[in-house]
């Protein structure tokens, strides 16, 4: 079964948009539901469409099986979606935007970080975030205009940033925000040698192609919040609205991850619970979304 939206939200143009972005490198746990389940209510509250974006870009951790039970569970749980993407899918999107950051002189060639590298297709978490960079790669300004704005396909790339210049927006949760570049984050990883975006980039060029109004996400993710921002106005695109949801933690105050097997909806499932049970450990915020 396919487990889109029937009802008639799927015939509208909608002024709201939102969606779901799982990965399929492990099962879904409560911190994902909890997430997933307010991104589907704000949605159906303005009445709005919601997409599943399947952000596969992660060529060592991503599996079919992954993929299938993240939408068995959220189906399970409850939420319907609109459409559907794969990230897969649209390497040629996101190498026609590194083509454009690179003739406007944003992005240039790096050979640093082979660990940096690795996580750059990832969601960034406030334990692993991308440390600052230490600019050992970063051209001159007397060299930009010699840089070669070719895409090659085996090198790394970063984004230059101006540095302290900040970058703030208002969170319609978690309030107002603001980033330094060059203090909170350094020039950031956009493209990997084996042809590749970074999460950063897929996600701002996946968001606008899909006409985004609001993000719906984890606030582990606010910093990536101010880089994508960066993104969107090297390459004309619009920000949307941002909603960082709370962590859901264990009992140790970790945030949850992939490794708790024990609090993922397929082991809850196979417990015995029902979606309602599940739904009432969401902890949802006060206002309802």
């Amino acid at each position: 079964m396919t487990p889109l939206r029937t009802d008639n939200q799927k015939q509208r143009t909608a002024s709201y948009c939102g969606r779901l972005a799982p990965s399929p490198t492990g099962l879904l746990h409560l911190g994902h539901a909890r997430t997933f389940w307010i991104a589907y209510e704000r949605a159906r509250q303005n009445d709005g469409k919601l997409w599943l974006r399947d952000e596969d870009l992660d060529p060592l951790r991503s599996r079919a099986e992954f993929a299938q039970a993240m939408r068995e569970d959220l189906y399970w749980l409850g939420i319907a979606w609109d459409d559907e993407l794969r990230q897969r899918d649209r390497i040629p999107r996101y190498r026609d935007a590194m083509r454009q950051l690179l003739q406007a002189g944003f992005a240039y060639p790096c050979s640093c970080s082979r660990k940096d590298l690795q996580q750059a297709t990832q969601a960034p978490h406030e334990d692993d975030d991308e440390p600052l960079y230490s600019n050992r790669c970063r051209p001159g300004s007397s060299d930009l205009s010699t840089l070669d704005r070719v895409l090659v396909s085996n090198s790394n790339y970063r984004f230059r940033i101006a540095a302290g210049d900040p970058v703030a927006f208002r969170d319609n949760h978690a309030g107002p925000q603001s980033f330094t570049p060059g203090v909170d984050f350094g020039d950031f990883l956009i493209w990997r040698k084996d042809g590749l975006p970074s999460y950063q980039l897929a996600c701002v060029v996946d968001d606008a192609a899909m006409g985004i109004t609001e993000v719906v996400r984890g606030r582990d993710l606010l910093k990536s919040t101010a880089r994508q921002i960066l993104l969107q106005r090297a390459l004309s695109l619009q920000t949307p609205a941002y909603f960082h949801t709370d962590l859901m933690r264990d009992a140790a105050g970790q945030r949850l991850a992939k490794r708790h097997d024990a609090l993922s909806l397929r082991a809850m499932r196979e417990a015995g619970l029902t979606p309602a049970d599940v739904r009432a450990k969401l902890v949802l915020p006060s206002s309802g979304v």
